[in-house]
């Protein structure tokens, strides 16, 4: 089961106390009998974000979108290369798609911090935001929009 973020709960609370007086007439007795057949709610999910148990990071403390959701979409290396990153399972989840030169391979990808986090070939690598200059390659030299796995393996828009 996943963690209840503090805003939600204090949600929860704030509006369970804001039952009314007691119904006095007809309409207000009818109403009441209708909220009466109500299932009462024993447990209140997370959507769309908090932390979970895992250390997922999902939507910020804000409620705003993660910076690693702006990276959804084709990035495009040397020679063939491409890294193409789409949304995941939940937030700050990642389906990412690397085409290297030997092809292309498959893997879920988990937002930490500034960077995704993954694993290939049981090694944890990360995806992180670098200029051209970074990636060590002469291509991309110059580019400001890139994103890299490790030296001489950059993508860019």
């Amino acid at each position: 089961m996943k963690s209840v973020s503090p805003i939600v709960l204090a949600l929860a609370l704030g509006l369970a106390g804001c039952g009314g007086a007691p119904a006095t007439n007809t309409a207000d007795a009818d109403n009441a009998a209708n909220v009466a057949d109500v299932p009462e709610i024993t447990d209140v999910p997370v959507e769309g974000g908090g932390m979970t148990n895992e250390g997922d990071v999902g939507l910020n403390a804000a409620g705003a979108a993660l910076p690693t959701d702006a990276w959804v979409g084709k990035w495009i290396g040397v020679e063939g290369l491409v890294l193409d990153i789409q949304p995941g399972d939940g937030p700050g989840k990642y389906a990412l798609a690397v085409t290297l030169m030997d092809g292309t391979e498959n893997y879920e990808g988990t937002a930490k911090g500034e960077t995704i986090a993954f694993t290939r070939d049981g090694k944890a690598e990360t995806i992180r935001k670098a200029t051209g200059d970074e990636t060590g390659l002469k291509y991309l030299a110059g580019k400001t929009n890139c994103l890299m796995i490790k030296t001489a393996e950059g993508f860019c828009r």
